[in-house]
């Protein structure tokens, strides 16, 4: 059978981390969705349309768009946090073979199709049971949690990465040490000191570790991945293919090409691709009142029920060196970050607000960098990548024009 997975009218609340990527490539617990996903069977994806061209040409995942056949079917929300516990209860409900419909509240969660279906136009969960016997009654189920915003990537992050990492192991790794364990081609400095007595430390094909690096685990780093000397992965920390880190980490997600190479704290947060940290950047994770962090998304104050709560920081947005960072902010995508960021950044801006000048940052300016970024990462620039940009500049254009006072645009430097 095969796995649909669908975007829903949710995703645009993970932004700025669902900006450039379907929900189902958030990295979470030392795994995508996807990952998961194409253990059960060939996938499908039914995603936003700038989205698209991206993932059937570069990621070569087939595209359901309106009309396409969508069954026999296992169907799961895009915003399913992914987790060993959820792929096992998905797993179930293939093996028992009936149609069946999990719903949070009003939100289908997943869904067992056994039929042929055309993909509706505008899909909700009305439009689903249109296509299932009226005998098939919803069932609400707590065990299949999904991400309604950008902090619970890191909530349930902290909850599912030990067991994540276990189930990991049984792809070929080895152990040189208690609780560390290597793929071919790892290397592993000198001097290491490891804590793994709260999880494994797994570290992926083509990874290196620096000397004098401590860890504790749980911990993952992808394929590539490079620690340089004297950094500290604390609490669960997981970076993704060809990240780059020094300095301290604690708790948090580096997606994947990007890069914190010199010394600096990051805690608590979800850094997306191809984001470069200058020297001496820090971000808060902790209110100096030890209370619970209430974030601001698109305006309206949402509580997180959680004390410690770092960044967000959206695809390819670079910040300057000894930039500080304040607790519980969301940095959008492709933007130039200087000085105390004490608000949310918008996407494609150029933010020095402590120094009070804010502006926007053309379109031009991000595609002129992405394929100076490839380059130096022998990667070649396609035209949906350029694309993408655009798309996303036009997609946040609400960003800038609610920051406040219009933004001015900076004379276009290439």
């Amino acid at each position: 059978m095969k796995v649909l997975l669908f975007e829903d009218a949710g995703v645009p609340r993970l932004a700025p981390v669902t900006l450039g990527r379907p929900a189902y490539s958030i990295s979470c617990g030392g795994y995508r969705l996807l990952d998961l996903a194409r253990g059960l069977g060939p996938v499908q994806a039914s995603v936003r349309p700038h989205l698209r061209t991206v993932e059937a040409t570069i990621r070569g995942i087939e595209i359901v768009s309106e009309g396409s056949s969508v069954g026999p079917a296992l169907w799961i929300n895009a915003r399913l946090a992914p987790s060993v516990a959820a792929l096992r209860q998905l797993q179930l409900m293939l093996n028992a073979g009936t149609d069946a419909i999990v719903i949070d509240g009003k939100t289908l969660v997943a869904a067992i199709v056994n039929r042929e279906a055309r993909w509706p136009a505008a899909f909700d969960l009305d439009s689903l049971l249109k296509l299932m016997p009226a005998t098939i009654q919803p069932v609400v189920r707590t065990d299949l949690p999904l991400l309604e915003y950008p902090h619970d990537i890191i909530r349930r992050h902290i909850v599912s990465l030990r067991e994540n990492l276990e189930h990991r192991l049984a792809t070929g790794y080895r152990e040189v040490a208690e609780g560390l364990f290597v793929a071919e081609g790892a290397t592993i400095g000198q001097h290491l000191v490891t804590d793994t007595r709260q999880g494994p430390i797994l570290v992926d094909a083509g990874a290196s570790i620096g000397p004098f690096c401590y860890i504790t685990g749980p911990a993952y780093l992808g394929p590539g991945a490079r620690l340089i000397e004297h950094t500290a992965l604390k609490d669960g920390v997981t970076l993704g293919p060809r990240a780059k880190v020094g300095g301290e980490v604690e708790a948090s997600i580096v997606e994947a090409y990007s890069n914190k190479q010199h010394h600096g704290f990051l805690g608590h947060s979800h850094v997306g691709s191809w984001v470069n940290l200058g020297a001496g950047t820090s971000n808060s994770d902790l209110k100096n009142t030890y209370g619970e962090v209430n974030m601001d998304y698109a305006g309206a104050k949402v509580s997180t029920g959680m004390q410690f709560v770092g960044c967000f920081i959206g695809d390819y947005t670079k910040t300057a060196i000894n930039t500080g960072i304040f607790t519980g902010k969301t940095l959008g995508a492709c933007s130039m970050v200087y000085g105390f960021v004490t608000t949310n950044v918008p996407s494609f801006t150029n933010y020095a607000r402590s120094f009070s000048q804010v502006s926007e940052s053309p379109v031009e300016v991000a595609i002129a960098t992405q394929a100076r970024m490839f380059s130096r990462r022998n990667i070649a620039q396609g035209a949906c990548d350029s694309q993408l940009l655009r798309d996303m500049y036009e997609l946040t254009r609400a960003e800038r024009a609610n920051y406040g006072e219009p933004l001015p645009t900076e004379p276009l430097t290439l």
